[in-house]
């Protein structure tokens, strides 16, 4: 299923030229729900806090309910048809960044079934039974038993079967709403699994074919918290960050296999040796598959490791403008529950001042590289840039929480 927007054509794309000049507040649209009173009130008091245009705040009626999750076409037509509009009426690429607020939706569902491909699915489904009895059995027929080459052939074949199967049942067409609206400029895109960011280091687009949108958020487990996060970078761009970083790996050796464990666990590893090189911070380190014990890291100003699924540890006493991720699944499902034990709403309610986390299983390729996430950001790039430099996919499951113009390492 693609879905297609008559957005611009190609023709306009190659008269238009995007610059690699800095995010600045009169490029970012801010995205509120007009039916809750705290989400409009945030919106502009972002506006006001960051000297964002007055005219640059979007109402949206989502309801007075609060709800974290929006259907397929109630997103369609609630959330990304006004804001194409809005953007369609702007000159160039005036907006480069969306900011969602608290009472925004965060997740949108799938699609659901292709409607004109039953037959096919029908006839998919049958080959996937015959390969599953004949890797089971070991054989193809009673008469020819499989060797071991012909096993691991058919286990191919029969993972691209369940892919196409997936592909007409719409499984794993969910995702954030933020990361999906990072798509909203594009026409006709195929809406399973994920699409590549155009803004990620390795895909090298002209800065003038760009269509995908940064996208932030402003939310979490209250709206207090939610307008801290403004609060707390605005002060820290200020006053300067000081303390400690804390780097968790789990000791895996680096087989230096892209998007591995041991890959990821190394850029962990190398990540802690470069904040001592740039940074006064001073790096504390846990390379076990221990993790860090409760209240061990005092004044943390950075945090990233791993692996600890949905079970927060409170080990960090963050400080205003405190920057860090956990990778592992599932840790933002729950973002506006004050008491959950996932990493993202449990990290906001101790006081972090920009994080990122999925929604649902993103797989491991899907998070920024750490290293080079924060690489970004000690070379004076603001979160959004920072995120959006270093992750791999959109219309896929991850969501970036916090000021998009925040610049901790702001360059001299």
């Amino acid at each position: 299923m693609t879905r297609y927007v008559n957005f611009v054509s190609i023709s306009v794309v190659l008269l238009l030229c995007t610059t690699a000049s800095a995010l600045e507040p009169n490029e970012i649209l801010v995205v509120a729900n007009a039916d809750i009173e705290q989400s409009v009130e945030l919106g502009r008091y972002y506006c006001q806090q960051r000297k964002v245009p007055e005219g640059n705040i979007l109402l949206l009626s989502l309801g007075k309910t609060l709800t974290g999750t929006i259907s397929r076409d109630e997103y369609d037509k609630r959330i990304a048809r006004p804001i194409r509009r809005r953007l369609s009426g702007m000159s160039g690429w005036a907006i480069k960044c969306l900011l969602t607020t608290y009472g925004v939706p965060y997740k949108v569902g799938p699609r659901g079934p292709l409607k004109d491909q039953a037959e096919e699915l029908k006839k998919l489904q049958v080959i996937a039974e015959q390969y599953e009895k004949a890797i089971a059995n070991g054989q193809i027929n009673s008469n020819d038993p499989c060797s071991g080459q012909e096993k691991t052939k058919i286990k191919q074949q029969l993972a691209l079967v369940k892919r196409e199967i997936n592909w007409i049942i719409g499984k794993e067409t969910d995702a954030s709403v933020d990361s999906e609206l990072s798509m909203v400029r594009f026409g006709s895109y195929e809406l399973y699994l994920w699409q590549q960011n155009q803004f990620y280091r390795n895909n090298r687009y002209p800065a003038d074919l760009i269509l995908t949108v940064m996208v932030s958020r402003l939310d979490g487990p209250t709206p207090q918290i939610a307008r801290g996060l403004v609060d707390k970078a605005i002060s820290a761009e200020k006053t300067g960050l000081h303390g400690f970083a804390s780097i968790d790996s789990r000791g895996i050796p680096d087989d230096k296999q892209q998007d591995s464990f041991g890959y990821v666990d190394q850029q962990l590893r190398d990540l802690a040796a470069l904040l001592r090189l740039r940074t006064d911070l001073e790096v504390k380190e846990e390379r076990t598959e221990k993790l860090f014990e409760p209240g061990s890291c005092p004044q943390t100003v950075i945090y990233c490791g791993w692996y600890s699924l949905k079970k927060y540890v409170d080990a960090f006493d963050f400080v205003e403008g405190a920057v860090g991720y956990h990778i592992a699944s599932f840790e933002a499902i729950d973002l506006r529950d004050a008491n959950s034990t996932e990493w993202c709403p449990a990290m906001l309610v101790h006081g972090i001042t920009a994080t990122l986390g999925p929604v649902a299983e993103p797989y491991l390729s899907s998070f920024p590289n750490p290293k080079d996430f924060f690489l970004e950001l000690l070379d004076g790039a603001c979160l959004a840039e920072a995120f959006y430099h270093t992750e791999p996919f959109c219309s896929w499951q991850m969501l970036l929480i916090g000021d998009p113009l925040y610049t901790p390492f702001k360059k001299s």
